[in-house]
């Protein structure tokens, strides 16, 4: 038998048994183990599966887009698939949930509460920490350290365009590749990232010693300031406190304040900006939450406490519509660590990945009628009566819900309160012209700017 007989019989079985292979995994996307279905029915009666760019799955549908393209085809796609789809990308096979049955599925699924690859991506930075707020957090006045913090924003944003880069190119995706050809960049962002939580740490433990001797010098002999439930401590204390008993350590500490300040600041910020945005943007809307706002709270803000805001309804529904069209956080993910089962009849393998685009929830026609345009009065309660409870989820839901989500809600409505009170809010942008970036958070490449106008 002739060497090239052989070749040819070796080929001809390589190709059979890659045939066979590719059944059950896509070949070609790097081996991604194939979504299955419960009833053995193809994937695509229940999630279509999106076409690639190239041959190799969606591997590469990403690759070389900058901030803006890689969000406008994110958009794009979903517009396109209509409902939510499967993508096979570098070994990974990916569930992308635009619909409100299946993030309510998955939200609450038991098994499905470790985070996702883009957030691994973010592990040099924010580690493991939760996500919640700022200075009330820290128990430290940021103002004199207005330079480093200035520093410590710069780096952020720097490290947030390395994370669209890491998460854009699939070569990327391995920790061992990224860490030998493509982290070098990163390192100088992060050590500054990080020194400025350490910097906060070092401030709050020399104020809470102070603060522990003056309150000592009042208290009765056997009463413990540490466990004391009448004192009131920053949350930075009581990590303080935790690590005097040994729960927490000193990076454990590090790793919760670089989340606080990232995610605390610049969710609510996020909320802010484009709550003034469509306060310029439609002035009847904002003509009513200033009439609202001056019948309940005073005009030197002396009765301005939780009572007092709860009766701002339509200032409420401002926000809602504002958190619905425009999101801080637009995707989220989770990850399988084994076989899983869902509602919908989808069976994904270990290891797939789960891409909640709550940006494109909250704009589904399914359940928001005319959903580009700006209406806060669809968040009256007779007119969300019937809605899903899952179309709206800016603050995440189920399990990993945001723990700081009433108090995010209460700065911004607060920040609005004592803006309106003193200024009329004038557009100085065209909502046309602003161009989305996927990013950590919602990101624009324009500046968003208003005009300020005091009331006389």
């Amino acid at each position: 038998m002739g060497l090239g007989l052989l070749l040819l019989i070796a080929l001809g079985t390589l190709i059979f048994w890659l045939y066979r292979l590719n059944k059950e995994y896509y070949v070609l996307a790097f081996f991604a183990k194939r979504v299955k279905t419960k009833d053995g029915r193809p994937v695509e009666y229940i999630a279509p599966i999106a076409d690639g760019r190239t041959i190799f799955g969606n591997s590469f549908d990403l690759i070389g887009r900058n901030e803006a393209e890689v969000f406008s085809d994110m958009r794009n796609r979903t517009k396109k698939m209509c409902r939510s789809y499967i993508e096979y990308a570098m070994g990974t096979s990916i569930f992308c949930i635009i619909d409100a049955d299946n993030l309510e599925a998955v939200l609450n699924d038991q098994n499905l509460i470790t985070k996702g690859m883009v957030y691994e991506f973010l592990q040099p930075a924010l580690h493991t920490g939760l996500l919640t707020s700022t200075e009330t957090a820290m128990g430290i006045k940021l103002d004199d350290m207005a330079a480093k913090g200035d520093r410590y924003r710069q780096s952020f944003s720097m490290i947030e365009k390395i994370f669209i880069r890491r998460f854009s190119n699939p070569i990327y995706w391995s920790d061992t590749l990224y860490e030998l050809f493509g982290s070098m960049e990163d390192k100088r962002f992060l050590r500054d990232v990080h020194e400025f939580s350490s910097e906060i740490i070092a401030k709050r433990r020399i104020l809470l010693a102070q603060e522990i001797k003056e309150r000592g010098s009042s208290q009765e002999a056997d009463d413990d300031i540490y466990i004391n439930k009448k004192q009131r401590f920053a949350m930075l204390d009581t990590l303080i406190f935790a690590e005097k008993d040994g729960l927490i350590d000193h990076a454990g500490i590090c790793e919760e304040v670089d989340t606080l300040m990232f995610e605390g600041f610049d969710t609510t910020s996020i909320g802010l900006i484009f709550g003034l945005m469509n306060m310029s943007l439609y002035q009847d809307k904002q003509e009513l939450c200033y009439q609202e706002i001056s019948e309940h709270i005073a005009d030197d803000f002396s009765n301005l406490d939780l009572n007092q805001v709860s009766k701002l309804k339509y200032l409420e529904c401002f926000v809602k519509e504002t958190m619905r069209l425009f999101p801080s956080v637009p995707i989220m993910s989770r990850k399988t660590l084994k076989e899983t089962e869902l509602a919908n009849g989808l069976i994904l393998p270990p290891g797939a990945q789960i891409v909640m685009h709550i940006f494109d929830v909250h704009r589904n026609p399914k359940y928001w009628s005319s959903p580009e345009e700006f209406q806060p009065e669809r968040f009256f309660p007779e007119n969300s009566r019937d809605r899903h409870t899952y179309a709206y989820v800016p603050f995440s839901a189920g399990q990993r819900n945001c723990i700081g989500q009433k108090f995010a809600l209460l700065e911004m409505k607060t920040l609005l309160i004592v803006i309106l009170k003193k200024f009329i809010v004038l557009p100085l942008v065209d909502p046309k012209d602003i161009v989305f970036h996927t990013g950590i958070t919602l990101r624009c490449k324009n500046d968003i700017r208003v005009k300020l106008v005091r009331r006389s």
